[in-house]
């Protein structure tokens, strides 16, 4: 095969990829290179391209996604694709490196260092791994573990929530004793804002939430970790953001809410009225 008639490889690919109304984005998108090698490759610069073997797997690829028999195509191009000595190649791997006694104890140095930055980072990881056991143990604590029950007749004490401390968060209490408030004792105690209603979740697993009252008010907005469970009082409209929506379950007055339609990439966006 001449010279001549090589570079019609290029263009038999170009006119097959026109007539199946490809461009040569969407051929790079579905081969996996980049879009100035399918131009090398039509225009029959193989200087351009790497290796023989490179080029040849290339227009075998390209072929085939564009139902053409590679084989005819691949034996024109032979002339212009040089083909790697393997032989020589081989070679070159099996030659011994020379090492002197110098390299080996610069070898010997590194790898004693290379030891002993592993060691230390692998004593900080531990050192933080228990840290951050240690902090989650004392941020996630059942409050109906650890909350007394005030004698009757005694002021309520306030009460720690179920997860992290926010004011909206109302933990439940034994059968028959007296409710806990949560504001400081002394505060003047209000009847309760007629309408409000009340959301739960349980988290299966760690997940940020963020939920805004109808005044835009944030009543929680953090991270909750897997296993706990937040219980938040307002006035609706709310508007709910919720990651890692899937290991959620959320009821609205007791009642379940599928959060299914609002997940988009892990996240439910939503507002309960």
């Amino acid at each position: 095969m001449t010279d001549e008639a090589a570079p019609s490889v290029g263009e038999e690919l170009a006119r097959a990829r026109e007539a199946l109304g490809y461009s040569i984005a969407d051929i790079a998108q579905q081969l996996k290179f980049a879009p100035r090698q399918i131009e090398a490759l039509e225009a029959g610069r193989f200087e351009d391209l790497p290796a023989g073997t490179f080029a040849r797997g290339m227009v075998r690829s390209y072929a085939r996604l564009l139902k053409l028999d590679p084989n005819p195509l691949v034996g024109r191009m032979a002339g212009r694709v040089a083909v790697p000595d393997n032989a020589e190649a081989v070679a070159s791997v099996q030659r011994p490196i020379p090492i002197t006694d110098s390299a080996r104890r610069t070898n010997l140095l590194y790898a004693a260092l290379s030891v002993a930055f592993l060691v230390v980072i692998a004593g900080v990881a531990i050192e933080w791994q228990r840290d951050r056991s240690g902090a989650a143990r004392m941020t996630f604590v059942d409050a109906a573990q650890s909350a007394p029950v005030p004698a009757p007749g005694a002021t309520p004490a306030a009460e720690p929530e179920r997860t992290t401390v926010a004011s909206t968060v109302t933990p439940s209490l034994a059968p028959g004793a007296p409710a806990a408030d949560p504001r400081p004792a002394g505060a003047d105690l209000t009847p309760p804002v007629a309408g409000k209603r009340r959301i739960s979740l349980h988290f299966e697993r760690e997940s940020w939430v963020q939920i805004r009252n109808r005044d835009g008010r944030i009543l929680t907005s953090e991270l909750n970790a897997a296993g706990t469970e937040r219980v938040v009082d307002g006035i609706p409209p709310f508007d709910l953001v919720i990651g890692n929506a899937q290991y959620v379950r959320l009821s609205y007055d007791d009642k379940p809410v599928d959060l299914t339609p609002h997940v988009k990439v892990e996240v439910a966006r939503f507002t309960l009225d």
